[in-house]
């Protein structure tokens, strides 16, 4: 005799939970780092003892760099959109970070991906130059598409992964993350973020969330203060004057999550 419907649910239910437990009781072994800009990455590279891949894991012509290594039993890539070729100038925004994300993930398998960069923040949601913050969710500010469900889509809201024993071990502050693909912010944009009621908001984060829900692997997001956003000073005169103090910052933080990460295993995070 078949058993009752909700017995069958039930035994659905504890299959589908084993697996996800088997998944996340597995130690963290590959890290795979999402990081716009290389001034951003190189210190970390540097700290980490990376080489960088001469015979590249990605299609033949494109500009994006990867480095790799082994670090306190982790193996670390580190990727980096790289320099468009006609301009010289960092691949950032949402096409590169989504593309290199997506490729990253299928060339290397990692069980974590981490992205690391720099943000604007907001001084009213208590932000400040240099902060380092843990985004709890990420969304899109400047997908607006007002058509029903279409809506809901366009934002794009997801969840980072919850690490709260990694939040109270380094003192970290956490946030929303808003996303777009322009440094300054129209009024539209503006009313967007605050929708969000986010935090922080940069140019990759979202697209980045997006690729690794679809493929099914968690993802912190790394987000360091260059400016504030709702502050007296013009953004990228902002930016500029404070990209490199903040990296640094950025850097160390970086560093210490990976040393806390080394020998753990998703759920212990």
């Amino acid at each position: 005799m078949a058993p009752p419907h909700g017995d069958k649910s039930a035994k659905v239910k504890e299959e589908a939970a084993a697996a996800v437990s088997s998944v996340d009781n597995r130690p963290i072994s590959t890290i795979l780092f999402i990081v716009a800009m290389q001034t951003e990455a190189l210190p970390l590279v540097k700290k980490f003892q990376l080489t960088e891949d001469l015979n590249s894991v990605f299609p033949k012509g494109v500009p994006w760099v990867r480095f790799y290594g082994n670090y306190k039993g982790l193996a670390i890539n580190i990727v980096c959109p790289g320099k468009d070729p006609a301009l010289g100038v960092d691949g950032v925004g949402t096409v590169s970070a989504s593309l290199v994300t997506y490729a990253s993930v299928q060339a290397l398998q990692p069980d974590l991906i981490i992205n690391a960069g720099t943000a604007g923040g907001f001084g009213a949601k208590g932000a400040s130059i240099g902060d380092v913050f843990i985004s709890s969710e990420v969304a899109f500010h400047d997908r607006r598409i007002p058509i029903p469900v279409f809506d809901i889509y366009g934002v794009g809201s997801r969840k980072a992964l919850a690490t709260p024993n990694l939040l109270k071990e380094l003192n970290l502050k956490v946030g929303k993350l808003s996303t777009g693909d322009s440094l300054d912010m129209s009024p539209m944009d503006e009313a967007s973020i605050f929708a969000n009621d986010a935090t922080i908001k940069d140019m990759e984060g979202a697209a980045v969330a997006y690729v690794a829900d679809l493929l099914k692997v968690p993802a912190i997001f790394l987000k360091a203060v260059t400016d504030i956003v709702d502050g007296d000073k013009p953004t990228p005169e902002e930016f500029l004057e404070n990209l490199a103090a903040v990296t640094a910052a950025l850097d160390r933080t970086a560093t210490q999550v990976v040393d806390y990460i080394s020998g753990k295993c998703l759920l212990e995070l």
